[in-house]
């Protein structure tokens, strides 16, 4: 667990506890790694790195060791030349999906409103 995770769970008790979800699943593409996870189950750094263009391998990189850190995926490391390493949701990761897709139903909802306003 990250140390910043780590403490918010510790005051979770003093504070709202949607701030531990949105600590954790909060982020501007880890919703978007764990939905290309949970849609194509293993894949590896390429992979992802391919299927979400826009995003730097340097923030990729870094929004994949939060989300192993707080133990929503799993990193496998084959001991090959080159190195293989392959990534996937844990079962912590796949009971986020729940939650990703009440958060996705809200921002179609949203998006509708904000049309509408306009």
């Amino acid at each position: 667990m990250r140390p910043q995770t780590e403490k918010a769970v510790r005051a979770w008790r003093t504070s709202c506890a949607a701030e531990i979800t949105t600590m954790v699943l909060g982020g501007a593409w880890k919703p978007s790694i764990l939905h290309a996870l949970a849609e194509h189950g293993v894949l590896r750094f390429g992979e992802l790195s391919r299927l979400l263009s826009d995003l730097t391998d340097r923030v990729l990189t870094r929004q994949l060791r939060e989300l192993e850190a707080d133990g929503l995926l799993r990193r496998v490391v084959y001991p090959q030349v080159p190195p293989k390493v392959e990534y996937s949701l844990t079962e912590l990761g796949e009971n986020a999906q729940e939650v990703l897709n009440a958060m996705a139903a809200w921002g179609r909802s949203y998006a509708s409103y904000a049309v509408e306003q306009q």
